[in-house]
Formats: C-alpha cells, sequence, structure tokens
C-alpha cells in the first residue's frame, strides 16, 4: 500500500491518494483512508508526488552506455541510468550506420527486449536527409528502397517499432507506406522538406514528428515546411526534447498547447554521456564534447543528443514552459503509451496495470522507482529501498 501524498491518476489528481499493489500490478486507486489489506506494507510518501513510470520513445543511451554498442554490460548501464531517474519504459535508439553495422546493433538490442528490458528498437536512419542530419555521419546515409527496409525489419523480428526517415527523399513516401502496413511507426524527422513533400508522407501513415523543431527545415510564414505541416495535422503525435535547450520554454509551450495533450510526447533523445560526467564521448561514428550537461559535436558545435532524463524533463515543462500537470503526466507516461500500443499494460496510474511508478519530492525529482511492483535500487537508494521494503515511513529527501 503506498499512501500519504499526492497521486496522479488519469484525469485527477487525488490530494490524498494511495495505490494498492500485488503481484507487480495496480489493483487498487482511490483518495482518503486507505482500506486495510491485512500483512500489505505500507509505505509513506509524506506528501510526495507520485505519477506513472516514465515512458520515453527516443533514447539512445546513457551511464556512459550507448544502444549502439555490441556490449551487453553497456546497454544494460544505459537502461539503469534511466531506471534511476523513472524511466520504466523505453524504446532503444539507432543512429545512422552502415546496413551491416546496423544489423548487428539491432540483433544485440533485441536480447534486452525479449529480456523485458526494452520496449522495441528505434532505427533514427540512416533514410534521413544529409542538409539535416545533425549528430548523424553523412557518408552513412542512403535512400530507402524496399529491399534494405525489408533487411533491417527483418533484422528485428518485430522488435523494431519506429523508423525515423526524410519522405522527401527518393523512395521515401513508398518507405513510409512499407512501414506503416509492416506495423511499424514511420517517423518523419531530420528532414529538409517542404510542406508538399511532408503531406504526402501523412496520407501513406506518418505518424509522429521525431523531435519537433530539431534537425529539420525551420518554420516560414511563407513556407510552413514540416514544422507546419506536422504539428497542424491531427494525425501527427508531436516529440518534443524539453531540456530548455533544444527548444525554448515558450515554442515548447506553444508547440504543447497546440498539439494538446493528445498528441504532445517528450522525449529525452539522450546520449551515453547522460547521467555521468562531462567529457569527450562517441555518438555513432561521430565525436562529442559535453561542457554542463550540453552534448555539441566537436567538429562543428552541432547539438547531439541530450544529457536529458524524463524526470528532469516533466520538470521543466511543469516549471520551465508552464504546462499543466496532468498534461505532463500524459506527455510523459500516457500518450507514449498509447503510441506504443501498450496503455493497456502500463502508462498510468490505474487498476490492472503494471505497478510502474515514481515518487516525486516538493522539487519533482525522484525519491523512488518501482517497476513491475518491484523498487528500482542503486547505491544512493539503498538505504530508502531497505526502509521502504521493511514498511516504515519514508521522507521525501
Amino acid at each position: 500500500m503506498i499512501a500519504g501524498g499526492r497521486v496522479v491518476a488519469p484525469d485527477r489528481v487525488l490530494d490524498d491518494g494511495w495505490l494498492a499493489i500485488a503481484g507487480g500490478k495496480i489493483v487498487q486507486v482511490g483518495s482518503g483512508t486507505p482500506p486495510d489489506i491485512g500483512s500489505a506494507d505500507y509505505v509513506d510518501v509524506e506528501g510526495g508526488l507520485v505519477v506513472p513510470g516514465f515512458v520515453d520513445t527516443h533514447c539512445h543511451g546513457g551511464g556512459g552506455g550507448s544502444f549502439s554498442s555490441a556490449n551487453p554490460e553497456e546497454l544494460f548501464r544505459a537502461v539503469r541510468a534511466h531506471r534511476r531517474h523513472g524511466t520504466t519504459t523505453m524504446l532503444g535508439s539507432l543512429v545512422s550506420d552502415p546496413i551491416p553495422v546496423l544489423r548487428d546493433q539491432i540483433a544485440a538490442l533485441r536480447e534486452l527486449v525479449q529480456e523485458g528490458e526494452l520496449a522495441g528498437i528505434h532505427l533514427e536512419g540512416p533514410f534521413i536527409s544529409k542538409a539535416r542530419c545533425g549528430a548523424h555521419d553523412p557518408a552513412t546515409l542512403i535512400e530507402p528502397d524496399t529491399a534494405t527496409v525489408n533487411a533491417l525489419l527483418g533484422a528485428g523480428r518485430g522488435d523494431i517499432r519506429m523508423v525515423t526517415l526524410a519522405p522527401e527523399l527518393h523512395g521515401g513516401i513508398k518507405a513510409v507506406r512499407q512501414l506503416a502496413e509492416s506495423g511499424v511507426i514511420a517517423a518523419i524527422g531530420h528532414t529538409d522538406g517542404v510542406e508538399d513533400q511532408i503531406i504526402p508522407a501523412i496520407d501513406a501513415g506518418a505518424s509522429v514528428a521525431t523531435h519537433l523543431f530539431n534537425a529539420m527545415r525551420p518554420l516560414h510564414h511563407r513556407e510552413p515546411g514540416p514544422i507546419g505541416a506536422l504539428l497542424d495535422d491531427e494525425r501527427i503525435t508531436v516529440e518534443l526534447i524539453c531540456d530548455l535547450v533544444h527548444v525554448h520554454p515558450t515554442v515548447l509551450r506553444l508547440a504543447a498547447h497546440h498539439a494538446g495533450k493528445g498528441r504532445t510526447v517528450l522525449i529525452t533523445d539522450a546520449m551515453s554521456a547522460t547521467d555521468a560526467a562531462d567529457g569527450s564521448y562517441i555518438l555513432g561514428r561521430l565525436e562529442v564534447d559535453v561542457r554542463d550537461g550540453v552534448a555539441t559535436l566537436a567538429g562543428n558545435g552541432s547539438l547531439a543528443g541530450s544529457t536529458l532524463t524524463m524526470d528532469a524533463a516533466f520538470r521543466n515543462l511543469v516549471r520551465g514552459a508552464g504546462i499543466d500537470l496532468l498534461d505532463a503526466v500524459r506527455a510523459t507516461s500516457g500518450r507514449p503509451a498509447e503510441l506504443l500500443g501498450i496503455a493497456d499494460r502500463t502508462g498510468s496510474l490505474r487498476a490492472g496495470l503494471a505497478a510502474d511508478l515514481v515518487v516525486l519530492d516538493r522539487d519533482l525529482r525522484p525519491v523512488k522507482v518501482l517497476r513491475q511492483g518491484k523498487w528500482v535500487e542503486d547505491d544512493a537508494a539503498a538505504t530508502l529501498s531497505s526502509a521502504i521494503e521493511g514498511g516504515v515511513s519514508v521522507s521525501d529527501g
């Protein structure tokens, strides 16, 4: 029994809320005096805020580990780094690489998917624009064709959930249709296309805007380009990197208000330096410098992913961009779970779903993370974990 705090239910905040959890699932949610459940452990969060576990659909690594690595320990290190910050469900994202390399990377990530550590794989490239490639090596970029798309999907064996591509490339619209018909989310990103090239891709089945504003032709009042087309189309879910570096708070607020809670998703686009020290790192094949937590390409200073975690994205959306608490929870949990087709399993605090949740303190920082009914531990939280499992009250730090 988790009680003594504010619980963010799907449609309201329960100021004196509680959750009963058994067998790794939420069995009851309510407010007021919690029911007596016999020998259940009672965890008093002492005024903390309980939100659903975060769902990150776009993440390249963390904790010094990259999802482009073939080293299992490095892959697990990346997962653990984000889990400590409240991400209980995530896709492993790969940057552009030669097709044989991507196939090997997909095979390595599939192991984590099969073990339940990842919810799937996201290919960000290699079918993207050289003019808007960002931190992708231009030498690895290619135009999509049916055989190559099939080869990558075949390597994923059903575990590739999303592919980002630039639809203006030769074969781009056909590839969008191929992905959509295969049950894979076709995302538009790293694109230099104009509106007349973006709308046909949406009609063909594209349903996501990969980190809107970043690595795409900018919005112009006489040619809205991909930003205008994607933001204004009700069929598109909009990804936003909410580190307040990639996108200004005012622009975040404008985009989130226009897209609304049904189409706004926060992502980290995090790379291996996340939850690690400043220094030099590799993203794909390119060297990245991280200073004061900002990742840029060593060669030209372009932004190269982020060092963002989902709890920080949540704080930034609420406090930096002034978005309502319920809408922020939708953007970090509910909507991304719907996008991945797993909203019947996770993404909100309601009976029957997995016990995936984050306890936040008054500064909206994680005190403790529960994933599938088990407390996520790290060295810093070992004492707190022991207290919780002993059924005693815990402070919010």
